[in-house]
């Protein structure tokens, strides 16, 4: 589905359309929880469809988890996460990860790497370490350019190219 110059990808995981089955949703928090740095302190993960991996990558992995949420709570400590993606661009905020600790970003997509990068620069900028970077779904290649310029490992599940309206898994 193409939205402006914005190429969506409407899939379970990535959208929450059609439903998702819990055979796909187990099938990728294995996958998470079996190459992912799990030893860290929290598990870190934007709003909305990142929620759905990492609430139960928590339960598996006895880690917490914390979301970057699209709303100011005005916490003390809070940070502003700028991000610019595909669709949007603003803001988002991060709340209790403290100096010192280890972190493991989950999310579903990676596009343009906007959302990543303001996350990633926010968890630096309060102290934390990032131990790893899981993701569903790299639609565009974005990851290899993104590890470089971040310095850190990113580890998706699939690769995807969206080319001529078609989804292609690579």
């Amino acid at each position: 589905m193409r939205v402006n110059s914005y190429d969506y990808i409407v899939h379970p995981l990535l959208d929450g359309v059609p439903a998702v089955e819990p055979e796909l949703l187990e099938e990728v928090i294995n996958a998470m929880f079996e190459t992912g740095d799990m030893d860290c302190d929290l598990i870190v993960a934007p709003e909305a469809m990142a929620l759905p991996l990492a609430a139960p990558l928590s339960m598996m992995s006895d880690i917490p988890y914390v979301v970057v949420r699209k709303r100011s709570y005005g916490l003390e400590g809070e940070i502003r996460v700028e991000q610019s993606t595909g669709y949007s661009s603003g803001a988002m905020y991060l709340n209790g990860v403290e100096r010192g600790d280890r972190v493991v970003v989950v999310d579903d997509v990676l596009s343009t790497g906007g959302t990543l990068r303001g996350i990633v620069k926010a968890l630096r900028a309060a102290g934390a370490e990032v131990a790893d970077v899981l993701v569903v779904a790299d639609k565009g290649n974005r990851a290899a350019e993104l590890e470089k310029e971040l310095g850190l490992r990113i580890q998706c599940m699939v690769r995807l190219e969206v080319k001529d309206g078609r989804v292609l898994v690579k």
